[in-house]
């Protein structure tokens, strides 16, 4: 029994093979080689299968298939001739020659086989001569590089080939087999910093993707003199050997996902010594003097990158535990770095917030709480182990470490704040002389103050202390920071109006002062960051952000300040932050009558709106901000580069569109300014929740926009995936909505756009939407099919057997409301226009067939009445039997009747085609007209 039915198998993979679906096909073959002994029958199989890896262009496993037939069949002509063809395109020329040859051996008259002989011997010639020419050029690059004499321009010709042929599997291959390694080593000997670039360059390219190459050159060049080469001042040369290190990690972890196999999966058997190596050296960098900060901001982008797990699924996370074991107090010790002491080690503008980011990776990477507590307590004795009332450098470095780790994982930071002593003490340095001393402490408690309870311990404790550091330093760094810090606590209530934590008009003046600084051009541009900032967090006071809105200076020189520092993330994330406030788009929570009752009740405190932040009020502060200029603006800070754009950016820019779009009047102004391009990009990436505002933007404008205005070129196709994620039961029904208006105007444009949204597979949700209880939905979906119906492939859904697509169609031109009928009657009219099949199709569907189309035929409404008597026609024109029942019933005096009428101006269209009809019937002699 088993034979016979792996012979049907084979038979079934022949058909599957024949109508060209070869991933059946193979399917077939494997399940008949699991039946079969028989060895004849195991041969054929195994040759079918491979000649399916050759159309799939699987041709390792073409190759393999075509050898298990050729250890049956040695003389297996198609066997060997189909190896021949998966190993030339492996590129094992002389391994396929042999193949060939054999098959000319065999069939010495096979034209096919000649052919395929002279053309393999004319590439592995060809090869050949490539391979020797490529054995010379690397000699005399290195000749020319290692030459003292050579004229520069050569030498960096040189280089600059060398570095090319590296980053080229075989180029890579011959540099390391030519002693390619020892001669780059050379290089870096000369000190030369151009030679030594090169070099590093190189060996990068050798390194990836290719794992046994990496650990020889790791063992050859040493990990210490790898870190040494990244620890100069030199960025370019820093960034070099960054690169050359991620190779190297890429192949000894796998990540290059390159398939090992054979010789070079059986070189290197454990790369986890090697890769824990690396990270120990890494982690000594962050604390020595001798690295320059460039250096130690690679070697803590290179942890960032290479220690926490990329995916929280994977159970492993040993890296991280030794990263915390062997090295966090190394991180904390560089997050406690304050740069105006002597002791301070060697640093960017940007190494402690990416040693803080990398305490936030590695602490969100612990699995468990005693992993957590681990971490905490490791921590905790470093931060207590720095108090000393002897030395208030160690002081001031305790709280620097704070302020770090309370802008990575902030909850450990809240629970470190808590430590006796921490709060007391960021107070005590705010009253220090020293304006060191003030400027960590500012910073301290701006970082501490954003929860609540943290802000009002400082508001009873430090707030008078800021008022008068604000007064008396001339320190512009100082002040600007410490008028932060008053605005941070300011807004500590949030947008609670009932939990304001100044006197009446105390934020206001605080606004007053960030609005002055922001105006002041003269002031650099890193001060003003700090007054963008300060408004960040002003702004959820309504009274502020009303003020702000009505200052057109500031709000443009704010936007001037966005379009100007693209590069800088912190100005986009706070422009951003003070527009989500302006306009009101953050999430805001539900108010429950009965629970508020139940916490006035239990003397809670209940969370309160102000006046200011009524719908009234946030339409008109949208007017103004769209007046000043708010979208190009926007604009800009859309084509920041992704590594300054964070998502968190993009989200936060996506809820100020979506505020934006809210009124359609205002919708032909985003889109005159460049608004509906901007939204694309944010609508493709970021957070899950940023991406669905921005397709909810988008949706809003292609529902009521002309597209080629809107999303001029090649752009409108970009709009049609983020609309067809908005189809969704997990959407709300505003955005079900919308997206369908979108589509429907979209679809309406020409049939490409039809075929993209066919292509991104929206057809199933807009028919699930055609069967909703809501009548919007339903009429939007049905709007949206009378438009794709023109589509060919949809047309085709209909036509297929076993759908009751047609059936639904016809269901919803017997609703009761006009505008789902006029949508449905207006698709059924196309395709029975299109196909005669879905005419006879029709009146098998449903029994009602006849009843609907005598009502559209009849409808008070003139556009669904045309569409029926459209529909009337096209039945009568598509079968003489059909038109022969049509003309038995009813439906030819209302024809009669309604092919009577005067036509006037609005009826003429209805009048024709009633009479179009009655011509037909009298074309097959149903009919005769009255003398």
């Amino acid at each position: 029994m088993a034979e016979v039915e792996a012979v049907q198998l084979k038979e079934e993979g022949n058909r599957h093979f024949q109508l060209q679906d070869y991933k059946a096909a193979t399917k077939s073959y494997s399940q008949a080689l699991k039946l079969t002994k028989d060895k004849a029958l195991l041969a054929t199989l195994y040759r079918n299968r491979a000649a399916c890896g050759l159309k799939t262009e699987s041709y390792v496993q073409a190759a393999s298939d075509a050898s298990r037939a050729i250890d049956i069949n040695s003389s297996d002509i198609k066997a060997l001739y189909r190896r021949c063809q998966a190993l030339e395109h492996l590129g094992k020329l002389d391994q396929a020659f042999k193949d060939v040859q054999r098959c000319a051996t065999l069939e010495p008259r096979n034209q096919n086989f000649q052919e395929t002989l002279r053309r393999l011997n004319t590439s592995i010639q060809e090869k050949l001569r490539v391979q020797f020419s490529t054995d010379l050029r690397v000699q005399k690059m290195f000749e020319i590089l290692l030459d003292e004499n050579s004229e520069a321009d050569k030498r960096e010709k040189a280089a600059n080939n060398l570095i090319v042929l590296g980053r080229e599997e075989a180029g890579a291959e011959k540099i390391f087999q030519n002693n390619g390694v020892a001669l780059l080593l050379q290089l870096l000997d000369t000190k030369k910093p151009e030679l030594v670039l090169a070099a590093v360059r190189t060996l990068s390219g050798m390194c990836s993707g290719h794992r046994a190459r990496a650990t020889v050159i790791l063992h050859a060049v040493r990990i210490d003199r790898i870190c040494s080469l990244m620890a100069v001042e030199n960025e370019e040369m820093s960034l070099a050997v960054c690169n050359l290190l991620q190779a190297i990690i890429d192949s000894l972890s796998g990540e290059d996902k390159q398939e090992h196999r054979g010789k070079e999966e059986a070189l290197v058997l454990d790369t986890k010594k090697d890769l824990k190596q690396i990270t120990s050296h890494l982690l000594d960098m962050l604390v020595s003097k001798k690295v320059s900060g460039q250096g130690r901001d690679q070697a803590l982008n290179l942890l960032n990158k290479n220690v926490p797990r990329k995916d929280l699924a994977i159970h492993d996370n040993s890296r991280t535990i030794y990263v915390v074991d062997n090295g966090l107090r190394k991180i904390l010790k560089v997050v406690g770095q304050v740069p105006d002491l002597p002791s301070c080690l060697p640093l960017t503008d940007n190494t402690r917030m990416l040693a803080s980011i990398l305490i936030n990776k590695l602490y969100d990477d612990l699995r468990c709480d005693p992993e957590r507590d681990h971490f905490r307590k490791i921590c905790e004795e470093y931060i207590t182990g720095k108090f000393d009332p002897q030395d208030m450098d160690k002081n001031l470095n305790a709280i620097q470490t704070v302020s770090g780790i309370l802008q990575g994982p902030f909850d450990l930071g809240n629970q470190l704040l808590g430590l006796k002593g921490v709060m007391e003490m960021m107070v005590a340095l705010c009253g220090s002389e020293r304006e060191t001393d003030q400027l960590v402490a500012v910073e301290a408690l701006i970082h501490a103050s954003t929860k609540l309870s943290r802000a009002t311990f400082i508001i009873t404790n430090g707030v008078s202390l800021l008022k008068q550091i604000y007064k008396t330093t001339k320190n512009e760094k100082i002040k600007i920071r410490t008028l932060v810090g008053l605005c941070k606590l300011g807004s500590a209530g949030g947008t609670d109006y009932g939990l304001r934590q100044f006197a009446e008009g105390s934020t206001e003046k605080l606004a007053k002062q960030c609005r002055k600084w922001l105006c002041n051009t003269s002031i650099d541009t890193r001060t003003r960051r700090w007054a963008v900032e300060g408004l960040a967090y002003l702004t959820l006071d309504a009274d502020v952000k009303d003020d702000f809105v009505q200052d057109i200076p500031a709000l443009q020189a704010m936007f001037e300040l966005a379009k100007a520092s693209t590069s800088d993330k912190t100005i986009l994330y706070s422009v951003a932050t003070t527009l989500v406030n302006c306009t009101n788009s953050y999430d805001v929570k539900e108010v429950i009558p009965e629970l508020v009752q139940l916490a006035k009740f239990s003397k809670q405190h209940v969370p309160e709106e102000h006046p200011k932040d009524k719908k009234d009020f946030i339409d008109l502060r949208v007017k103004r901000l769209l007046k000043a200029g708010v979208i190009s603006a926007l604009a800009c800070m859309v084509k920041a580069d992704s590594a300054i754009l964070t998502d968190q950016t993009k989200e936060l820019l996506a809820r100020v569109f979506l505020a934006l779009c809210d009124n359609p009047k205002d919708r032909g102004t985003i889109v005159a300014q460049g608004g509906g391009k901007a939204l694309i990009p944010l609508a493709l990436e970021g957070t899950d929740v940023g991406k669905v505002k921005a397709a909810h933007a988008l949706a809003k404008i292609a529902a009521v926009s002309n597209p080629d205005i809107a999303f001029p070129g090649e752009r409108v196709y970009e709009v049609v995936r983020p609309l067809v994620s908005l189809l969704d039961t997990q959407r709300d029904g505003l955005q079900n909505y919308e997206a369908l208006l979108g589509l429907t105007n979209l679809s309406g444009r020409s049939d490409k756009l039809r075929q993209k949204i066919f292509k991104e597979r929206a057809l199933p949700d807009i028919e699930n939407y055609m069967f909703e209880n809501h009548d919007q939905l339903r009429q939007a979906a049905t709007e949206c099919m009378c438009n794709m119906v023109l589509h060919k492939e949809v047309q085709e859904r209909f036509l297929a057997d076993g759908n009751d697509r047609l059936k639904l169609v016809v269901l919803l031109c017997g609703e009761d409301d006009d505008k789902v009928q006029n949508a449905a009657a207006g698709a059924l009219a196309m395709l029975t226009a299109a196909h005669k099949k879905l005419c006879l199709k029709m009146t098998q569907v449903t029994t009602q067939w006849l009843e609907i189309l005598q009502r559209l035929c009849l409808h008070d409404q003139l556009s669904v009445q045309h569409r029926g008597l459209v529909i009337a026609y096209n039945l009568l024109a598509a079968d003489a039997e059909l038109a022969k029942k049509l003309v038995e019933s009813e439906l030819l005096e209302i024809l009669t009747v309604v092919g009577k009428q005067e036509p006037d101006e609005k009826k003429a269209e209805v009048v024709q085609t009633a009479r179009e009809c009655l011509i037909k019937c009298m074309d097959y002699g149903f009919i005769k007209p009255v003398s």
